[in-house]
């Protein structure tokens, strides 16, 4: 059942990008945003920008309203007093993942997680990494206690995805939920009777 106009209340979201693998996670995540008619702000890491080139995922920018420079400290998402809705750090790096955990706003991406622990908004990060150690874990459960919401990029084959695509939006709905945008690209999970 697809969602009405009036079912859908438009918010503008920030989306953190860094160098971790998964770039298609972002891009994804932009597009579902876009359908909804949602804004979606982008700040990428010059890193992130590498590796959205090299996994051919330019048409991550096709999707963006807006994408400030990572070093611009003056972007309206910078403010605690800009009405974001949320944001999502998809992928996330590890030691992109330790600062926002430390308070170490020394980019604009972090600055923004920063805003949305203090205002109390959403903040779903997207762990791109694997195995964890210690630091990591420790790293997450700081993020976490501060009131982050961490989803690992871990899809599920329940739904049965056929393509690639239809695998990462197993995430990327998850993620979506917890930024409080209402979606029907993926079936919920409804029991083995359903």
């Amino acid at each position: 059942m697809a969602l009405s106009d009036r079912d859908c209340v438009v918010s503008r979201f920030v989306l953190g990008v860094t160098g971790a693998s998964g770039a298609i996670y972002a891009t994804r995540t932009a597009m579902r945003l876009k359908e909804q008619g949602h804004s979606v702000t982008a700040v990428v890491t010059a890193p992130g920008r590498e590796v959205v080139q090299y996994e051919g995922q330019n048409a991550l920018y096709d999707y963006c309203d807006e994408t400030p420079n990572v070093d611009d400290f003056f972007a309206e998402c910078a403010s605690g007093s800009a009405d974001y809705a949320g944001m999502a750090v998809v992928p996330c790096t590890m030691g992109t993942l330790g600062r926002m955990a430390s308070g170490t706003a020394d980019n604009l991406l972090v600055r923004s997680a920063d805003v949305c622990l203090k205002e109390r908004r959403p903040l779903v990060v997207v762990p791109r990494e694997m195995p964890y150690n210690l630091i990591h874990l420790e790293n997450m459960e700081r993020l976490t206690r501060a009131g982050a919401i961490l989803i690992p990029a871990s899809p599920q084959f329940y739904s049965k995805p056929k393509t690639i695509e239809e695998l990462v939006d197993t995430v990327v709905v998850k993620v979506l939920k917890h930024l409080g945008v209402q979606t029907d690209f993926v079936e919920p999970w409804k029991g083995s009777a359903g």
